[in-house]
């Protein structure tokens, strides 16, 4: 449940970029037609997977036909890392990896995103906030502390 103080930081998709070998794929056997609904189904499950970072949790939905929808409050996050491969930095784009204390989602990937070192930098302050506000710490052995 969104508490009142809850505030939208960041919505979006993965970018389609993440599909170009796919795409490269069924554009050099379109002929085979079958190649055209491979594509048309890999755009439409990136562009059906959203993105909302709030300032206190991640949710992530995606699906076409069944959704699903993962919370994650922002205090679990222990650790991000901004993630840059070669071909997507030729577009912009990077990934934001992080490791939880959430036993349903231990590992989380916001994918090909753009301006992810600076979204990367959001969700940090909002994690050491998120933190502050619940008192909350991480031990040495890696499990959150009350």
């Amino acid at each position: 449940m969104a508490s009142e103080n809850e505030q939208v930081i960041w919505e979006g998709h993965p970018s389609q970029w993440t599909n170009f070998p796919v795409y490269l794929l069924c554009a050099i056997t379109f002929w085979a037609v079958i190649p055209i609904f491979v594509a048309v189904w890999h755009w439409l499950t990136t562009r059906c997977f959203e993105y909302r970072i709030t300032n206190e949790r991640l949710i992530v939905k995606r699906g076409v036909f069944s959704k699903r929808t993962d919370e994650l409050e922002l205090y679990r996050v222990k650790d991000t890392s901004l993630v840059e491969p070669f071909w997507l930095r030729l577009v912009g784009l990077g990934h934001i990896d992080m490791t939880t204390s959430d036993r349903t989602t231990p590992l989380v990937r916001i994918a090909a995103v753009p301006e992810a070192a600076s979204l990367r930098e959001q969700l940090r302050r909002n994690v050491e906030r998120m933190r502050a506000a619940r008192g909350v710490r991480e031990t040495d052995l890696g499990e959150i502390v009350r």
